[in-house]
């Protein structure tokens, strides 16, 4: 892992070095803020939102289901013999291993279908942002969100700029 994070250190200092010494401003984008706050990413955060709001619900009546089943469980004891007991208390802990593997697969779920939203956006945002320094003559543009970034001028930050393009595109999409 160390030996990957020096060669991403290498490479990032290699290609400002490259966009340092040709002509033009090296410019700075924060992706992750693109991915959140432009028309395209608010929409899929809506979306990602009804799918948590479903499972939430899903999980609220397992998570009901489960204390039913606890709170029987607890009021029969005294008048269940040992076996019926056991047999109780088994049933119980198979619906709370299915609960606990429903909120992995859920939490699994989510972070794919985070990832997915967010892949399908990248590509097009990195049009964008390469139309935008071919067209403004940016020698370099550079995310922010990268590891291997100390400092950035903030009046270099074209963020504002390359979510107000993508929005115009994706509306003009629609």
């Amino acid at each position: 892992m160390r030996k990957i994070m020096s060669a991403v250190v290498v490479v990032s200092f290699i290609l400002a070095g490259v966009c340092v010494s040709q002509a033009g401003e090296v410019v700075f984008i924060n992706m992750r803020a693109i991915v959140l706050e432009s028309d395209a990413g608010k929409a899929a955060g809506q979306e990602l939102q009804k799918f948590v709001d479903k499972k939430k619900a899903e999980r609220q009546e397992l998570e009901s289901h489960l204390q039913k089943m606890q709170d029987d469980l607890k009021k029969q004891a005294p008048v269940l013999t040992a076996g019926a007991y056991k047999e109780k208390e088994i049933e119980y802990q198979k619906e709370y291993r299915d609960y606990k593997r429903f909120i992995e697969d859920t939490n699994a779920e989510m972070k794919l279908k985070d990832q997915e939203l967010s892949q399908k956006m990248i590509p097009e945002v990195l049009k964008i942002a390469d139309a935008i320094g071919k067209k403004e003559g940016y020698a370099c543009i550079m995310d922010i969100g990268s590891n291997s970034l100390v400092y950035y001028s903030k009046a270099n930050d074209i963020t504002k700029k390359v979510i107000d393009a993508y929005n115009k595109a994706y509306h003009s999409k629609k």
